[in-house]
């Protein structure tokens, strides 16, 4: 399948994304007002089977009702490889695809899957009359999906954002783990990051797909200690935000996904000093005991992005 334009994926602030079990109406509405810039309604590990058909009524009624204000409007689907999938989207993008941004799909094993999902959500769409496109999330969280990120990446015109799931990566590779993305003894044993394949196999496909990226969740909701480094270290990895568990974390994922005044003031002045070595007829110059080229230029590009990003979605809650 051809990969459409990298300037076709619509740009949005996914910093942090709180997850909540559709299946818990209170749960759903304090959600919808939190400070997350994206919230997922799950259909899938947060609810039990018997509560799968309750909880897509409840999404159905959270996206026509709630305001979610700035926030992305997401749905988390079931895995293809259970029953429960194909009648999360079909009951619940027929009854409310207008009033979504996005689909997320765990366990991506194939660009097929991904592709299965694309033509669904075209049907539906078409059927329904909706005009503007719902995205795709997917999720690499298996040995599978690792293997086959290049090729997810490009799966799909729909395709905005990847993401790595720790929890199902550890078990699917046989990891021994006590705690979805939190640290423990066996990291200390292994000498280095032990997702640091799977996790930049993740931001290089995204990168290269012009696509979005975020890391999983740390379950571990009141330790703030581990919970700060595991954050860090998907930002010093590339990653654009991370799914958080609890409204708990949001602050903390806003704030370390988000340019520093510095390092803003720090962008724009590289953009500018760039601007004027261009207009004299020069590609490198230095800025304070350091060589800027294009590739400086670029990287204050995409930082001046974000802070512009951060504060138009701060005014706008503001407004709400």
């Amino acid at each position: 399948m051809k990969r459409h334009p990298v300037n076709e994926v619509p740009i949005r602030l996914e910093r942090s994304m709180l997850f909540v079990p559709a299946a818990r109406w209170p749960m759903v509405e304090k959600a919808a007002a939190s400070d997350a810039d994206a919230i997922c309604l799950d259909l899938e590990d947060s609810v039990v089977n018997e509560e799968k058909a309750a909880a897509r009524a409840n999404a159905i009624r959270a996206f026509k009702e709630l305001d979610f204000g700035p926030r992305l409007r997401m749905l988390r689907i079931n895995g293809l490889d259970t029953p429960f999938a194909y009648r999360d989207l079909i009951e619940v993008v027929e009854a409310a695809g207008d009033h979504m941004d996005l689909v997320m799909l765990p366990k991506a094993n194939s660009r097929e899957d991904v592709a299965f999902v694309d033509t669904l959500l075209t049907q539906i769409e078409m059927h329904r009359g909706f005009t503007r496109r719902i995205g795709i999330e997917a999720q690499i969280e298996t040995a599978a999906g690792f293997l086959a990120a290049r090729e997810i990446g490009a799966a799909s015109a729909r395709l905005e954002t990847l993401v790595f799931g720790p929890g199902d990566y550890s078990a699917s590779m046989h990891m021994p783990s006590s705690a979805i993305g939190e640290f423990n003894a066996h990291d200390d044993l292994y000498p280095g990051h032990r997702w640091h394949a799977v996790m930049h196999a993740v931001v290089a496909s995204a990168r290269a797909h012009g696509l979005r990226c975020l890391d999983g969740p740390y379950s571990g909701f009141k330790d703030a200690e581990g919970f700060a480094r595991s954050c860090r270290i998907a930002r010093a990895m590339g990653f654009d935000g991370k799914q958080c568990i609890h409204p708990g974390q949001i602050a903390k994922v806003n704030s370390i996904f988000s340019p520093s005044p510095e390092e803003a003031a720090w962008a724009q002045e590289v953009i500018g000093a760039y601007e004027q070595a261009l207009a004299s007829g020069s590609g490198v110059f230095s800025l304070h005991g350091k060589m800027i080229d294009a590739a400086s230029l670029r990287m204050a590009q995409v930082v001046v992005t974000q802070h512009r990003l951060g504060h138009r979605i701060l005014g706008q809650r503001k407004q709400s």
